[in-house]
């Protein structure tokens, strides 16, 4: 069973701000002239538990105060920055997957969440949500419809 990692998205206000910042960052990684431009995050901690991790793990993002989407955990790579300091650059499917939003507070640095703790896909509760805009979705949400 896979291991996931929870995390903020600090600065985006929504799935789609996210998925603008993901599509900007690899644009610019092509300008620079990489031939396969890869989406990743970088945080200051390796994960003690990376092989359960890479085993079907995702990184949930927490906006605004809930769990809104994640992305698959392809590698896990231990870097050292040009300060000296080591550390660990997490490879993404730049595919943003819309979760089930649930309410989560605010934290510091990415902790795990059990796979029986990760809220479902939101295509998978109802069909076709996802392709909703996400103002529609927390409406209908705020009125108990979804």
């Amino acid at each position: 069973m896979p291991l996931h990692i929870i995390k903020l998205s600090v600065g985006t206000d929504s799935i789609e701000d996210l998925e603008d910042w993901i599509k900007l960052k690899l644009k610019e990684k092509k300008k620079r002239g990489e031939k396969k431009p890869e989406r990743i995050h970088t945080t200051r901690m390796m994960p003690k538990r990376a092989e359960e991790v890479l085993d079907g793990g995702s990184i949930y993002w927490v906006i605004k105060g809930e769990i809104l989407c994640r992305e698959r955990i392809l590698a896990i790579r231990p870097i050292v920055d040009k300060a000296g300091v080591s550390r660990c650059q997490l490879v993404l499917d730049p595919v943003c997957v819309p979760v089930r939003p649930r309410p989560y507070r605010a934290f510091q640095g990415w902790r795990y969440l059990a796979a029986k703790d990760a809220p479902p896909d939101l295509d998978r509760v109802a069909r076709g949500t996802s392709k909703m805009p996400e103002p529609l979705r927390r409406e209908l949400r705020e009125l108990g419809l979804l």
